[in-house]
């Protein structure tokens, strides 16, 4: 039985990751209905959600043929990027050297881009927003739950994160442009490279100290790592 120990982590990190990539779509989504009325973007939305459905029920059977060992390292060093890509951005954004996330500026171009088309245009809008980010969404509760039987926590943590957006969106009608995306971001880097390089050793024979828990202490290096980086890379913003 999966104890609350081991499932918090992957629950935590596909809840956060999605979470971000949800918000984003959300925003496209928004701006689709805003221009040419709900029905294209529910269309759309629902047509996306269909498409992910269909890329999980044919992975499934595919994860299942692939051996455990060479799994564990493929996912392994694919999080590891992954999550390297998202930490490093993040202390890029903090520092002030690249732009942070505006969903309200994001809603302005994604809407005057759909205000000269058809609704066609703002389902298709819609379309490829939700599949898009539901990849990236599909791709991390795979990632942190395959291999230990936790792909259950996981995609709690993503329909979590889905739903909470949802009714968010829903009762505002607005971006969320007050989500701290950045931090977030900066907290989904910490967790995916963590992942990573618990399941690269795995993926390698590696046996850890304290079996799944040398997830946290991972996750708290990189903690640790990223904040003394990203307050490195602001004074090296300040004096340059």
């Amino acid at each position: 039985m999966t104890s609350w120990a081991t499932a918090s982590p992957p629950l935590a990190a596909a809840f956060l990751g999605s979470l971000v990539e949800v918000v984003e779509a959300f925003t496209i989504v928004l701006a689709a209905a805003t221009v040419r009325g709900w029905r294209p973007a529910a269309l759309g939305t629902l047509a996306g959600l269909a498409t992910l459905a269909a890329i999980v029920a044919a992975l499934g059977p595919v994860l299942d043929q692939v051996p455990l060992r060479p799994l564990r390292l493929l996912i392994g060093v694919l999080l590891l990027l992954f999550g390297l890509r998202w930490l490093r951005k993040a202390i890029l954004r903090a520092a002030g050297r690249i732009a942070l996330p505006d969903e309200d500026l994001a809603y302005e171009r994604e809407t005057l881009q759909l205000a000269g088309g058809t609704a066609v245009l703002a389902g298709l809008a819609a379309f490829k927003a939700v599949v898009l980010e539901g990849l990236e969404v599909v791709f991390i509760v795979i990632a942190v739950g395959a291999g230990h039987g936790l792909l259950l926590p996981a995609s709690l943590g993503a329909l979590a994160a889905c739903a909470l957006v949802l009714a968010i969106g829903v009762l505002l009608r607005r971006p969320l442009a007050r989500v701290p995306e950045n931090t977030l971001k900066f907290s989904v880097g910490v967790l995916l490279s963590a992942f990573g390089v618990f399941w690269t050793g795995e993926g390698l024979g590696v046996h850890w100290p304290g079996s799944d828990a040398a997830v946290v202490a991972f996750a708290l290096l990189f903690l640790v790592l990223g904040l003394a980086l990203s307050r490195m890379a602001r004074r090296a913003a300040v004096t340059a």
